[in-house]
């Protein structure tokens, strides 16, 4: 990380710590994240609007009072709709409302003004194609809420001191080439999502892991047709499928969450997605799958799953995603359900990977028969590897990836599953676990020289106490209980016991302890007490 990323993480960090006073972290998160978003709008019609008025010798400061407003306003309006997905009049710029808010170092009332202009926003995209992408963006910015002050001034004083230190900062959107701020929201997201307790694990994958499953997903792939997560939280996951490959032709998400869907069309945005490049959609995805997604398939899904949330199956028990298997997930533990649901959108040539708890390995009943089915008759589970606990916001349970790809009767390695323990391989932050990079590189090169057996010495797939490459017959055996110790024995012996030294030492202690009791009971007769023993 360079030092400019360092400084503007911590200086956006700065400002949330220092303006949100008694507000909670989880709170102010809509409102830090929805302004810098807007900065970023602003900026993007600025720079977008002085390239398209260039010919004309004119910037997009000076439209305002022009003779021809009118009409370049229009011309700017259909341009920006097509190449932005949005439309802001000069008057309207993040940086004219810090003015008016700030005018000759005094405050200035300006919430109704921005709340109009947040509204404007959306409603320019109404009826054009971008409309499902900036749709109630701004929902969550509530400008009226008590948690940002108790008087009206109050708030707006607050809301002005936000916008002027945002204003300050050069977010480097000027370059093509840079990705500082979508680098910096990531980090915001993740900051507020260390201090979010049980409601991180709603809209944030730890970094760690997302590392982990984009390159488990991208082995042997420079390009992407399309990425998939249906449980996609704020999108973080999606985006950093991305960074593992040259080009993603395609991002689909869905999420439950409104708020949480805001934002991942937000993080989609400052990362410099087209809107014509991603999809996401809110609502349930196991009952009310996006009908546009459920046409599709999928080259890579990713997913960070809610960890044995309860769902009602009674409904759709008879869709097509889970009606061959014959069973349903119980309505306790949908874990199995949103496997069942990614393999379904999977593509021919593709592999999914997502993360769950431990018990979806060994577990009986129905997901023991959804297990099975996944193993003998589809044969498409590629890998099992366990993760360390404590690694997730929220959470302390050890969880695992579930690797799996549609067609694996072309694979070499067909006829096996690969187990990796890395539970023990972490170092331990303050009260969080963590995967250090090399421990994340070890995971995913065991799983890739796997994939490659030709280059495999015979002992980098296989490592002593680490991983297993198991044959489907010994699964079977195993009754298709997918337990990681019964295929990776992490047992190691304890130094031997010497009784004679142990008895010895025990005997000096004894010893000791009768001379420290003369001692007390010498001085306890010097006194005229009774001794404490």
């Amino acid at each position: 990380m360079s030092e400019n990323q360092q400084q503007l993480h911590q200086t956006l960090w700065n400002i949330a710590n220092d303006l949100r006073g008694n507000m909670d972290a989880d709170d102010f998160r809509d409102y830090i994240l929805g302004f810098i978003f807007y900065k970023y709008l602003s900026r993007k019609m600025t720079l977008h609007a002085n390239k398209a008025l260039a010919p004309d010798g004119l910037t997009y400061d000076q439209v305002m009072g022009h003779e021809q407003e009118e009409a370049l306003i229009d011309a700017l309006r259909t341009d920006a709709l097509d190449a932005l997905g949005y439309f802001l009049k000069p008057t309207e710029l993040f940086s004219e409302l810090a003015k008016r808010g700030n005018s000759d170092g005094v405050n200035k009332f300006i919430l109704e003004d921005l709340q109009k202009v947040l509204t404007s926003i959306e409603q320019s995209t109404m009826g054009s194609e971008s409309e499902d992408d900036f749709g109630n963006l701004f929902e969550d910015l509530d400008l009226t809420s008590s948690k940002l002050g108790k008087t009206e001034e109050a708030k707006n004083e607050l809301i002005v001191k936000i916008l002027n230190r945002l204003e300050a900062i050069n977010f480097d959107v000027d370059n093509a080439e840079s990705d500082i701020l979508g680098d910096a929201y990531e980090y915001l997201i993740g900051q507020f999502a260390s201090g979010a307790g049980k409601k991180a694990g709603e809209f944030y994958t730890p970094q760690q892991v997302s590392k982990i499953l984009a390159q488990l997903v991208t082995t042997d792939k420079d390009r992407l047709k399309s990425v998939y997560d249906p449980t996609c939280g704020s999108g973080s996951l999606l985006l950093r499928v991305a960074k593992e490959v040259n080009e993603v032709g395609a991002f689909y998400g869905q999420e439950s969450n409104p708020t949480t869907y805001n934002l991942a069309r937000m993080n989609m945005i400052m990362h410099d997605v087209h809107y014509k490049r991603f999809d996401i959609y809110n609502d349930d995805t196991l009952v009310n799958p996006s009908p546009v997604h459920s046409e599709l398939k999928f080259e890579a899904i990713v997913a960070n799953p809610p960890f044995s949330a309860k769902w009602n199956p009674d409904a759709i028990i008879s869709d097509e995603r889970f009606s061959p298997y014959g069973k349903m997930a119980p309505k306790s533990k949908a874990d199995f359900a949103f496997v069942q649901h990614m393999i379904y959108q999977l593509d021919t040539n593709g592999t999914m990977a997502c993360v769950l708890p431990h018990g979806v390995l060994f577990r009986g009943a129905a997901e023991g028969h959804i297990r099975k089915y996944l193993i003998a008759d589809t044969n498409q589970l590629d890998a099992v590897i366990g993760l360390p606990a404590n690694i997730f916001y929220g959470t302390s349970i050890p969880t695992c990836i579930l690797v799996l790809k549609k067609d694996r009767n072309t694979s070499a390695r067909s006829n096996n599953i690969l187990f990796i323990d890395a539970s023990n391989h972490f170092e331990k932050v303050k009260t969080q676990n963590v995967l250090l990079p090399e421990h994340i590189d070890k995971i995913v090169s065991t799983y890739r020289t796997y994939c490659h057996p030709e280059l495999d010495s015979g002992s980098q797939a296989t490592q002593d106490k680490y991983s297993y490459v198991a044959s489907l017959d010994e699964v079977k055996d195993n009754d298709y209980n997918l337990n990681i110790p019964r295929y990776v024995d992490t047992f190691e012996e304890e130094e031997p016991v010497d009784l004679a030294e142990i008895s010895k030492q025990l005997k000096e202690v004894a010893e000791r302890s009768r001379s420290t009791d003369e001692v007390i009971a010498g001085f306890c007769k010097e006194l005229g007490i009774n001794t404490p023993f």
